[in-house]
């Protein structure tokens, strides 16, 4: 972590191969904005396929441009070993979302392809969201967890989920009928917007959740200010996100799968606390969810199976990822 003349500090990759030579160019900015294209294009590529998968050849197929890396050193490889975001896999999107401690009652009631396997968590569970409140859901894809929520704050309440890939929100709001026709409810809406600059209003929600998105962030300081912002006072965090118990080998952390993965853009436990604390949340609850990343090595899912071949002999993913339970107020 280094800080800036301005005070803010900026993530600094252990090990990356990032000399001055090559990176400075393009600016930290830039570098952020890079980052920020390749997840929006792995996740365009996931809404048109309908599930978060592995293998090397779905790039194609689903029509995902990668950027061209300057130098080909700065940010996430373009090459990443040759493996794209999306392709065959060992699992359902129903085995992920069973091993994150969803309800096959609740999924069943979900509309056709909102659950895509993007889960490592269950946020609304952490919630307790009661009726009427004003729940937004960052990064929330084709709906998941919004259309769950949605029967948990009835008509008198309201969610909103905000996604900064129009193929996901295209998917989510065709879904919007058939959830209302379900659940007799119409208070769930989309927005397009990055969660570093959220499209509401000051102290606007009573609770914001998130699954497996935060990670992705090239800002994830600005993120948990932007959460505090829009929280009412006294407003709750739930949050399921991928962390890290130790830094990650500089192999993972170049590969642009990984960062798909919601992996290689995790940070330490400890620092997603600073960020937190930083950002005026209290009451601050870290609880280490070793089930996922254990569902995901035992079912031989195709990126963990890559991510463990770079590892140093003798280690193992959860001995440098952990899914976490993430709870605060403001």
């Amino acid at each position: 972590m280094k800080t800036e003349a301005n005070g803010s500090k900026v993530e600094s990759k252990s090990g990356a191969s990032c000399g001055p030579d090559c990176c400075a160019p393009k600016g930290e900015k830039q570098v952020a904005s890079d980052m920020r294209e390749l997840v929006r294009q792995g996740y365009a590529a996931i809404a048109n396929v309908g599930l978060f998968t592995t293998s090397a050849h779905q790039d194609e197929q689903a029509g995902m441009q990668k950027p061209a890396q300057s130098g080909g050193c700065c940010g996430p490889s373009a090459g990443g070993g040759g493996g794209g975001c999306c392709g065959g896999s060992t699992l359902t999107a129903e085995q992920v979302a069973f091993a994150v401690g969803y309800a096959g009652e609740d999924l069943h009631a979900l509309p056709e392809g909102a659950n895509m396997g993007l889960s490592c968590g269950n946020p609304t569970a952490i919630a307790a969201l009661k009726v009427g409140e004003v729940v937004v859901d960052l990064g929330s894809g084709g709906g998941f967890d919004c259309f769950l929520a949605g029967p948990k704050v009835g008509a008198s309440g309201r969610v909103i989920g905000v996604d900064m890939t129009p193929e996901m929100l295209s998917k989510a709001r065709q879904n919007v009928e058939t959830y209302a026709a379900r659940s007799g409810l119409r208070n769930v809406e989309f927005r397009l917007g990055e969660i570093e600059n959220l499209p509401l209003a000051d102290a606007s929600a009573d609770v914001v959740i998130s699954n497996c998105v935060l990670n992705l962030s090239p800002d994830k300081e600005r993120v948990w200010k932007e959460i505090a912002r829009v929280l009412k006072p006294g407003g709750r965090v739930a949050v399921s996100d991928l962390a890290l118990v130790q830094p990650l080998p500089a192999e993972v952390v170049a590969d642009v799968a990984a960062l798909v993965g919601c992996v290689a853009g995790a940070v330490l436990v400890e620092e997603t606390r600073e960020q937190m604390m930083a950002a005026g949340l209290r009451e601050i609850v870290l609880t280490a969810k070793p089930e996922y990343v254990k569902a995901m090595t035992d079912w031989q899912d195709p990126l963990y199976k890559k991510i463990a071949s770079s590892l140093p002999a003798g280690k193992t993913i959860s001995d440098y990822v952990t899914s976490l339970d993430i709870a605060a107020r403001k």
